[in-house]
């Protein structure tokens, strides 16, 4: 792994990134934005990799010679990562010992001396501006990269110095593919990664890895099977377990969106082809024969708002609470 052609999706952005390497047009500042474990830091490291590369192919980087084995071990001479000694915070003074501070000093051994920032967006205004002088008047051999999940934080004196690269979502079939070529998962197991990472290629692997997700996503089934035979207590351990799984209540709610989908499509066409949890075809037959297509609906309706009510930080077992019951009455 390591090279351009190792990236899901992202054609027009490899294609950009290929292209100023070919022709010598390669800035001295980017911003590459995308939502977290969208794989901006895999597309720098490849880049920074490329521009390094003793013998690059076509504006791939080699992966063979002594500066891409340095690469890819993290080992770089000329390939610096800012690092931040607060949580949560890039101060002033980060980047002023490892960027400002260092720019004079040429390559050890590299064309270029590649500084790369992740979560940009935790850089202070005093560090912002401190990185400013840099960015303005930087050596010709410098380029800096700063990966970011959210670029609204950046003065726009940055932004209008900086090439701006957007982290589009991956195609879903691509996202299918790259997971059973690299994790060797079945067919509708990465089907239900795809499903949840909404064009997220990190998401998808995180998950397809993630024995927790596995654990979540067959409890959440089995309370959607059984949930006409609970009572409002059974009702309330359930969500006593929620607080118990560590990923994003998002994932556990989609959890719950996606049977849902599953059980009105199967209900309007009579065809298991289009479901995500086509394994559980027998149960959603079962469901969708006693449920309206009203009721499915406004079932649909309740998780979204159970969703908005999270996200305006109301109580979270009461929210739960009110969902479950929403979705028994129905």
């Amino acid at each position: 792994m390591g090279r351009f052609s190792d990236i899901v999706g992202q054609k027009e952005l490899k294609d950009y990134l290929q292209n100023a390497i070919r022709t010598d047009m390669v800035s001295h500042a980017y911003i590459i934005h995308g939502e977290r474990n969208s794989g901006k830091e895999f597309l720098a490291k490849v880049f920074a990799k490329a521009l390094q590369c003793e013998n690059r192919d076509d504006a791939e980087p080699c992966g063979k010679c002594h500066s891409c084995i340095q690469a890819q071990s993290m080992n770089h001479p000329d390939i610096i990562f800012v690092t931040h000694e607060k949580p949560n915070v890039i101060s002033v003074e980060d980047v002023r010992n490892q960027i400002n501070s260092d720019v004079a000093i040429k390559p050890y051994q590299g064309p270029k001396k590649i500084y790369i920032v992740n979560d940009a967006e935790l850089m202070t205004v005093q560090a912002q501006n401190a990185l400013l002088k840099t960015i303005e008047e930087p050596p010709e051999y410098v380029v800096i990269m700063l990966l970011t999940s959210n670029v609204d934080v950046f003065l726009p004196t940055i932004l209008s110095r900086c090439i701006s690269l957007q982290m589009k979502p991956a195609k879903d079939e691509e996202i299918k593919e790259f997971l059973m070529r690299t994790m060797q998962i079945p067919d509708y197991k990465a089907q239900i990664c795809v499903a949840f990472a909404r064009g997220n290629t990190g998401k998808a692997r995180l998950l397809a890895k993630s024995e927790e997700f596995d654990k979540a996503k067959d409890e959440a089934l089995s309370l959607l099977k059984n949930i006409n035979d609970m009572d409002v207590g059974d009702l309330t351990l359930a969500v006593k377990r929620f607080n118990e799984y560590k990923f994003d209540v998002n994932d556990y709610l989609d959890i719950f969106l996606i049977w849902y989908r599953d059980m009105l499509l199967f209900k309007a066409t009579h065809d298991a082809n289009g479901l995500i949890f086509r394994e559980e075809l027998p149960s959603i037959r079962k469901a969708a024969d006693k449920s309206t297509y009203e009721g499915i609906e406004t079932i649909i309706q309740a998780i979204e708002k159970c969703k908005a009510r999270l996200q305006a930080n109301v109580n979270f077992d009461l929210s739960m609470e009110l969902l479950l019951l929403s979705i028994k009455e129905n």
